[in-house]
């Protein structure tokens, strides 16, 4: 409001300054115009006559009252010959007269060509003015002027007018500032609002309620920023209970296999179990020790995701020998589950560039939920297949699957479907995203694949690395020469292609 207030004051004072010039001059334009047409009237007769004096200031006098303005003429020694004086006095048609003479030097300007006064500075009357002077020549059509004729009137009925038209204007004004007024106030009122629920909603969110949210009620700049605040904290509220999903599962974890190796522990040295059973117990405790220990490099794996820290140290090897010597880690728990493994016997080298390490534990992970979750006497798939662009690696396993609508959420950050989590006691939901993050760091991608009671499948792809285009030969070979070394090329192709094929 200050900043419309301040705009009517320029808008005011800029209307005044040429409201009053434009009036000032229309006045002075009528005043020059009145004093020509009187020095005219007034050099075509004979002022030396007896009557022409009287007739002259009879029609000076109407002429004065229709322009509103004091007409004279003097002589070239600025003595008053006749004249009227309407913005003089208000007894016109009287002999009243304000002056008797002129000063000469203004006559004198008046003769030479034109003379203008204006306010105080007139040098003919005393209150503020307007005068203007022309000259007056002989009826005899000598150019020489025989006097001047003065137009004049009080600049006060200017200031009159112009404050009229300031009155005018601040009632105007008033009645906008009013009106601006209640429309800004609400607009203002409409667009605060959303802000003071966005910071009541912030201060809830401090205090770690983040079941507020801010209507959307527009769809405007407002609105968007409504929309995009409780986007953030639906994103907020899903990672606090994520956080706290993680804490309980994090402290479960460490807890159980804690509590077993501690109680085995202290039952060897109580000698609360046997010489002959402590080798069983010790095998337990190994077992508990390396599971903390994948824990803590999948948290420690995890935390450095996150914070932009992993680093790939990329080399080329044999993912098909990963393959292998990952399954042959978990023999003892196929054989317990009598599960039938295929295709390791029809495994082919297959050299891929990468992180070993981060992709052994991609492949270990999914063997490991594979063998988690088939279903006794069941079976489990590896394929590992080589494409001009990608080497692809797929694992299924037969067993309950999953459930269509948990697909897409399978790779996220701590999700456990509801018959994984009945199964998996130990799991955190950290593997499969985990996976999925390292495929990603390598450029490629995974996917997940189900039918319910019948099979569950995971399928990723590494890209191979692009190799440099090579350089045609400088030199051009014959027609006859190339026909002749090209055809050996394609069957030695061929030959290759059915070698490779036979192995």
């Amino acid at each position: 409001m200050i900043i419309v207030f301040s705009s009517f004051v320029v808008l005011g004072s800029v209307m005044m300054v040429f409201f009053s010039g434009y009036t000032k001059n229309d006045k002075r334009k009528l005043l020059t115009q009145s004093a020509n047409s009187m020095a005219s009237i007034t050099s075509a007769v004979d002022i030396t006559n007896a009557g022409t004096p009287q007739l002259l200031g009879l029609f000076v006098q109407s002429f004065s009252l229709n322009i509103d303005a004091d007409i004279f003429v003097t002589d070239l020694e600025g003595t008053v010959l006749f004249g009227a004086y309407a913005n003089s006095t208000s007894r016109v048609g009287t002999q009243f007269t304000p002056f008797e003479s002129v000063p000469p030097d203004i006559v004198a300007r008046a003769a030479a060509g034109s003379f203008s006064g204006t306010g105080r500075k007139n040098g003919i009357y005393k209150d503020p003015y307007y005068v203007i002077g022309v000259p007056l020549y002989a009826s005899t059509g000598d150019k020489t002027p025989v006097g001047a004729v003065f137009a004049a009137t009080n600049a006060t009925t200017l200031t009159e007018y112009q404050f009229a038209a300031f009155q005018m204007f601040l009632i105007a004004a008033a009645a906008a500032f009013v009106l601006a007024f209640c429309v800004v106030g609400l607009f203002s009122y409409r667009l605060v609002k959303p802000l003071r629920q966005m910071s009541a909603a912030a201060k809830s969110f401090g205090n770690g309620d983040f079941s507020m949210r801010v209507p959307v009620t527009s769809s405007d700049e407002i609105g968007q920023l409504a929309l995009a605040f409780n986007n953030m904290a639906d994103s907020l509220s899903n990672s606090e209970s994520m956080n706290r999903s993680f804490v309980a599962n994090v402290s479960h974890e460490l807890k159980t296999p804690m509590t077993t190796i501690a109680g085995f522990i202290d039952g060897i040295l109580d000698g609360t179990i046997p010489p002959e059973r402590q080798t069983h117990y010790l095998r337990i405790v190994s077992d508990e020790v390396k599971r903390l220990s994948r824990l803590v490099k999948t948290m420690l794996n995890l935390s450095r995701i996150d914070n932009g820290e992993l680093k790939l140290r990329p080399a080329d090897f044999d993912i098909s020998e990963t393959v292998l010597s990952t399954v042959l880690t978990f023999e003892k728990s196929i054989e317990e589950k009598h599960i039938d493994i295929r295709g390791l016997d029809t495994l082919t080298p297959q050299q891929v560039r990468g992180d070993e390490d981060l992709l052994h534990q991609v492949i270990y992970n999914l063997v490991e939920n594979a063998v988690k979750f088939t279903n006794k006497g069941g079976y489990i798939a590896f394929t590992v297949s080589d494409s001009i662009d990608r080497v692809a690696v797929a694992i299924e396993n037969s067993g309950s699957g999953i459930q269509a609508d948990e697909l897409p959420m399978v790779f996220e950050k701590f999700y456990k479907t509801d018959k994984s989590r009945s199964q998996d006691k130990n799991g955190m939901g950290l593997g499969l995203y985990l996976v999925k993050t390292i495929i990603k760091l390598h450029g490629g991608d995974i996917t997940v694949s189900s039918t319910v009671d019948q099979y569950t499948q995971f399928s990723f792809y590494i890209p191979k690395p692009q190799e440099a285009p090579k350089l045609k030969p400088a030199y051009s070979v014959p027609v006859e020469d190339a026909v002749i070394t090209e055809r050996p090329k394609k069957e030695h192709r061929g030959h290759t292609k059915d070698d490779s094929s036979n192995q």
